[in-house]
């Protein structure tokens, strides 16, 4: 049976690309998880998970694996244009 090939270790920047897009995605886990308890913007939650799934998946799988690619990258600020919008939201209907 043949080993499997180690990895190369990832660059600095790579990481913290990752570690953006990782926090991103925890945070709409988080969102989603209170949009089903409460009902509040159920759609937003389900819809913005599922867009980071498959824009992640899809996105790393053109860059071959690469998290500092443009592509990855354009990910990461789509989905933190869309935590903003959130914020935005969430922060009118308090005020």
């Amino acid at each position: 049976m043949a080993e499997p090939q180690e990895l190369p270790p990832l660059a600095p920047e790579q990481k913290r690309w990752a570690l953006g897009a990782a926090a991103l995605f925890l945070l709409a886990m988080g969102f989603l998880g209170f949009s089903l308890n409460t009902g509040i913007m159920r759609p937003f939650a389900i819809g913005w998970v599922a867009l980071q799934i498959f824009g992640y998946v899809g996105a790393i799988r053109m860059a071959k694996g690469d998290f500092a690619h443009p592509l990855f990258k354009s990910q990461i600020m789509l989905h933190i244009m869309a935590a903003t919008l959130l914020i935005v939201v969430i922060a009118r209907a308090f005020s």
